[in-house]
């Protein structure tokens, strides 16, 4: 395993998923610029903020929630499914579907409930059946333009959210956090790059420690969504096991799962603990004596901090961060990062069951 081989990971990597990667942080830039010039729905009182999506598109939702939890004074929830939740009704319900195909099945199915139930609505995509309903209904589209997977377009399913929420005076104006956070992005990026040799790039050695285990990524407060995206990642980038925990709710039931299989356990687990300097108090106590825990019990564990210094940098750093050590980790594992033949082969028997 030679992470350090450039033209390796250029044969394997067929579609530059490197480049996206490389790219986030210009991306997350162009997606917050962006926003500020789409249509606006006609508003008058919103309680309620329901975002449908799947995935990638879902990732992003689930950071801006995230990120503005402390600062929405309103419930903002992501939904994953059909239909949408019995108390979206009405106007003063904001629905946002956002679909980076504008074809996902059960987004399409949110906006056709949205309509029914008369709720405020935007869509976010990059066209596909989504724009076009929405479009023929005047609803606002904000459209964006990637070629990419939908996992590659989180700044934009992120950015796009934020602006929408920040244009709608629903929060403070973040403008000098996502510079803030761009900037930190950019700083940390000098040591993560493929061209940084292992030996001094964090990334990679973190890669490494992945290998041949079934990760398990620990977040909490504003990393509990940036520990759900590492998981996604370890997925659809290598190809490989993985889940997330969420701190402090993992103590009252995963720290009771450390003793069996304990050949399992001890030799084919690695856990990886999330944090940054914006982290509950209590919660870093939780994280510290949660490890030391898991290695007592002979568990491979390890920790990553965030850079930066707002919250928004300490979770869009681990975001680039996880990012990178998944994409060395397909090319350590010897896979393409960017085709996800059992998601598009799954949805194919979808779209023929019906």
């Amino acid at each position: 395993m030679n992470l350090d081989d450039l033209e390796y990971f250029k044969k394997l990597d067929t579609l530059n998923m490197l480049g996206e990667i490389d790219g986030l942080p210009d991306q997350l830039q162009r997606a917050w610029e962006l926003g500020k010039t789409q249509p606006l729905p006609k508003l008058d009182t919103v309680r309620a903020i329901v975002v449908a999506g799947l995935g990638g598109s879902a990732i992003g939702a689930d950071l801006a929630a995230g990120s503005v939890s402390s600062s929405l004074g309103i419930p903002m929830i992501v939904h994953r499914d059909y239909g949408l939740p019995a108390f979206a009704q009405g106007p003063q319900t904001l629905v946002v579907c956002s679909s980076h195909s504008g074809n996902t099945e059960e987004t399409l199915d949110s906006f056709e409930t949205a309509l029914k139930n008369e709720c405020s609505m935007v869509v976010i995509c990059t066209g596909g059946e989504l724009a076009k309903r929405a479009e023929e209904k005047k609803i606002p589209v904000w459209r964006f333009e990637h070629g990419g997977q939908p996992r590659a377009a989180v700044g934009f399913s992120f950015g796009l959210l934020l602006s929408l929420l920040s244009r709608l005076m629903l929060i403070p104006d973040p403008s000098a956090d996502v510079a803030e956070a761009i900037s930190a992005m950019k700083k940390w990026q000098e040591q993560l790059r493929a061209d940084v040799p292992a030996a001094t790039n964090p990334a990679k050695r973190y890669a490494g420690q992945l290998v041949g285990r079934w990760v398990t990524v620990m977040g909490a407060g504003i990393l509990a969504p940036v520990a759900r995206r590492w998981k996604g990642q370890v997925n659809e980038v290598a190809k490989a096991g993985a889940n997330f925990e969420f701190l402090p709710e993992a103590n009252h039931n995963t720290l009771a799962g450390t003793l069996n299989p304990s050949d399992v356990l001890n030799t084919s687990t690695m856990t990886l603990f999330l944090s940054s300097p914006s982290d509950h108090p209590r919660n870093k106590l939780r994280s510290t004596f949660t490890r030391q825990i898991y290695m007592v019990e002979g568990m491979n564990t390890d920790a990553i901090d965030a850079r930066g210094d707002s919250p928004l940098a300490h979770m869009w750093t681990l975001v680039l961060f996880g990012d990178y050590m998944t994409y060395y980790l397909a090319m350590a594992y010897g896979v393409d990062p960017t085709p996800i033949d059992a998601l598009v082969n799954f949805k194919k028997s979808m779209s023929d069951a019906k």
